[in-house]
């Protein structure tokens, strides 16, 4: 399978270096001249455009930041869909509506071109370790042809069911994450005004049941939300909302972690 790839971020840089490492025929294409420094003297081939790109690939994996982007390198005389070949796949790697990838996926269809969402979690060090968790969504048949390549990066690869369930599964990982961030810095405050060292109290509950991955990051962050909010409060913001505007389209209580996650939002100063 010829693999292309859209989005050398900090986490799809990565992601693009595990698939040229394993061996596939890789082509790239980045805004930025910069994002492709590190493939220099790699086997990996640079195109001049997204639809470039797709003329020279089964399978196109896009991971930029959001819808406008998704759509921006997907449509159009220079995108993806313009020459990615029939009975081939475009994957999409990003965090974005669900309702984005069911327009995509009718769009492409009618190429003869299938539509994986297949958002990730884990961040850059884990896709440079092979250990992200890459939550698949669409036709099973077609997540199996493309489970080679998302096992180069990706550990577990797990298909949730047909198309936006993976969107659906990471915006509700990131719900909950952001909700958690709320009651563990509460929680370290608490036992700062009560006399307990705040990175003492992290330590301690780390190897406690009430262990979280958001209190391993606040505690690493020096029991404040300050870097978080630096560096991830933007897209966390954007992802909460789209989990309420999705519960309030379908009439669903998101019950307490919604207001547990806003509680993580106002903190930061990035209320949705």
């Amino acid at each position: 399978m010829r693999v292309g790839f859209i989005g050398l971020g900090s986490q799809g840089a990565p992601m693009a270096r595990r698939i040229v490492d394993a061996g596939y025929e890789v082509t790239l294409w980045a805004r930025r001249p910069a994002s492709l420094e590190p493939f220099a003297g790699t086997a990996a081939k640079v195109a001049g455009s997204p639809a470039e790109v797709a003329a020279a690939s089964d399978l196109v994996c896009v991971c930029v930041v959001s819808d406008a982007d998704v759509e921006e390198v997907t449509y159009g005389e220079n995108g993806v869909l313009a020459r990615l070949r029939e009975d081939g796949v475009l994957a999409v790697h990003s965090t974005v509506h669900p309702d984005t990838c069911r327009r995509l996926a009718e769009r492409a269809g009618a190429r003869g071109v299938a539509v994986v969402d297949a958002p990730v979690s884990g961040g850059g060090p884990a896709a440079a370790e092979g250990t992200l968790l890459v939550m698949a969504g669409g036709d099973e048949a077609v997540v199996e042809r493309c489970r080679p390549v998302f096992e180069t990066y990706g550990d577990p690869v797990v298909h949730l069911g047909g198309l936006g369930a993976g969107q659906l599964t990471k915006l509700l990982n990131n719900l909950l994450f952001t909700a958690n961030l709320a009651t563990a810095s509460s929680t370290l405050a608490l036992g700062r005004a009560l006399g307990v060292d705040p990175r003492r109290l992290g330590e301690v509950v780390a190897h406690g049941t009430a262990n979280s991955f958001a209190l391993g990051r606040i505690s690493a962050a020096g029991g404040t939300l300050d870097r978080i909010a630096a560096h991830a409060g933007a897209l966390l913001r954007k992802d909460v909302g789209l989990v309420a505007e999705l519960a309030s389209a379908d009439g669903a209580a998101p019950g307490i972690v919604l207001d547990a996650a806003d509680a993580t939002l106002a903190a930061m100063n990035h209320p949705r």
